[in-house]
This record gives C-alpha cells, sequence and structure tokens, in this order.
C-alpha cells in the first residue's frame, strides 16, 4: 500500500478572472512541481481553498490533478459532515488518487467516541490510505497522540498524519507509541518551519506550502535529510526561513498565491471571505521573492 514521504506540496486551486477553476493553470503547477522533485501533490486542503470550492469544483480538481500527475496524489476530502466526507473520499479513490487527507471535523467539536467513528465510517468506505491532518488552529480542536495511535490500530486504511499542532512533543509521542505497538503509521509535518525537527524525530517529510513556489529546494532539504547529510538539511532550511515567515504574512493561501502571481505562475485571487494581501505585505513579500532571484 502507497506510503507517503517525502515533499508534497498542498496545492494552490487558481482562479479565472472569471471565478472559475483554471484548469490549465492546474496542470501548468502541477508540471512545474512535478519538475522540481517533489514526490507527490495535496489538492483540495487549506491551502486549495476547499472551503469555498463547491462540490463539483472540488471533483474537477481532483480529476485535473489526478489526471495530469506523475506522483501521487492525496485529495483532500474530509468534511465537518461525516457522510459528506464518506462521498468525497469515496469520489476521490474512483477517480484514481492515491489516498485521501482527512481534516479533523471542525466547528463540531466531536468527542472522542465521535471523532473515532467519523474516521472509522470513511476507513470502511474505501481502500486507499487514509492521512488524519490535525490543525487545531483551524479547528478548534487537537487529536491527542493517545487518540491518533488508537486510530491507526483500529481502522487498517490509517496510515499517516499531518502533524500541524505545532507541538514537537505530541508528534514525538505519536512516533513513539506507533515504534512501540508496531503499527505502519507515520507523521508528516504540517508547518514547513517545523519538517527537520520533525523529520529529526522519525517523520517522514512535509505537505507544504512553501513547495507550491519552491518545490526544488523543500525537495533538496528533505532528500538530505532522509541521507543523513543533516548540515545540508539545516543549510538549505535557514536558507528557506525568510520564505517560510512570508508565507504567512496574512491567513494562507493569501501570500502564497500573491507570490504565485509574482512568479507568473497561475494563481489568481482568492475567494471570499478571505481578501486581498495588503499593499504593504505585498512589497515585503517581493522583496523576498527578489532576494531569492524567484521574481
Amino acid at each position: 500500500m502507497f506510503a507517503i514521504e517525502g515533499v508534497y506540496p498542498a496545492l494552490i486551486t487558481p482562479f479565472t478572472k472569471s471565478d472559475e477553476v483554471d484548469e490549465e493553470g492546474l496542470r501548468r503547477l502541477v508540471e512545474f512541481m512535478v519538475e522540481g522533485g517533489v514526490a507527490g501533490i495535496v489538492p483540495c486542503g487549506t491551502t486549495g481553498e476547499s472551503a469555498t470550492l463547491s462540490h463539483e469544483e472540488h471533483k474537477k480538481v481532483i480529476d485535473v490533478v489526478v489526471d495530469c500527475s506523475t506522483v501521487p496524489v492525496i485529495a483532500g476530502t474530509g468534511s465537518n459532515n461525516t457522510q459528506e466526507a464518506v462521498e468525497f473520499t469515496k469520489y476521490a479513490e474512483d477517480a484514481g488518487a492515491d489516498g485521501s487527507l482527512l481534516i479533523t471535523p471542525y466547528y463540531n467539536k466531536p468527542n472522542v467516541k465521535g471523532l473515532k467513528q467519523h474516521f472509522a465510517r470513511i476507513g470502511d468506505a474505501v481502500g486507499i490510505p487514509l492521512i488524519l491532518y490535525n490543525i487545531p488552529s483551524r479547528t478548534g480542536q487537537n487529536i491527542s497522540a493517545t487518540t491518533q495511535v488508537e486510530l491507526a490500530a483500529e481502522v487498517a486504511n490509517i496510515k499517516s498524519v499531518k502533524e500541524a499542532s505545532g507541538d514537537l512533543k505530541q508528534v514525538g509521542t505519536i512516533i513513539q507509541m506507533a515504534k512501540e505497538q508496531d503499527l505502519d503509521f507515520t507523521v508528516v509535518a504540517g508547518d514547513d518551519f517545523l519538517t527537520l525537527p520533525i523529520m529529526s524525530l522519525g517523520g517522514k517529510g512535509v505537505i507544504s506550502v512553501v513547495a507550491n513556489i519552491a518545490p526544488k529546494p523543500m525537495s533538496e532539504m528533505v532528500s538530505a535529510m532522509f541521507n543523513g547529510d543533516v548540515e545540508k538539511a539545516k543549510e538549505i532550511c535557514l536558507k528557506l526561513y525568510p520564505l517560510f515567515d512570508a508565507m504567512f504574512l496574512e491567513t494562507n493561501p493569501i501570500p502564497v498565491k500573491k507570490a504565485a502571481e509574482l512568479m507568473g505562475l497561475p494563481a489568481g485571487h482568492v475567494r471570499l471571505p478571505l481578501g486581498a494581501l495588503s499593499e504593504a505585505n505585498v512589497e515585503k513579500l517581493r522583496k523576498v521573492l527578489e532576494r531569492f532571484g524567484m521574481v
């Protein structure tokens, strides 16, 4: 069964001026990232503005990326509506996606029993690997290390977690508990700047915002860690820190879509309720990109 490892860009969704999904733009973005050496692509996540994609658009993005990608595709199919998450995940499987990324149900704030039943229901409905997405800053709820490992033990196709809690103690505990129980369950970073710390604990890579615009150095950094060249990985990481910071001048994906636009990549606007990057932050972003020779 497919296992997530390496750099997976959390793909932006480009829009046309008439606010349609830019299909050709999507294809260009996937080509750009694959040429940069990424291990896979993650469409329809937070960075892909999944919250403001219609059901038809969500499916279209999955279809297009699966059709054009030559690397594995992990489709974002999570929801705070269990039946909707099941339907999206089944659709992704039927479309040919290699795995599914499932965000913690947001707003509802389910108890542990409901949380487990939510993911188990999805796992029972499909055969592809499932990656939990733990991002308390967005969902209002943390999935504890114990619950994550219990889910991995109870639901056969839960194979990994995108950890964006920012809690390295929790990350280490997950990895330690999974190892002690001999579980086929891995951790990937959900924050670019924590990629190396998480990999040093045994993590397997990152689902990345920065890889949308800098796929090659991100891939080189992670490859260096896998190859045991920690000094090279650290050197690349520290060099990339200004880019990491710039991607969060405002709410993700506002800065990364503007960065892509400044670089001449397909991007377009962000959809409301997200607003355009402020002029002051556009100038800050431009200066960072100029430092890297990206504009």
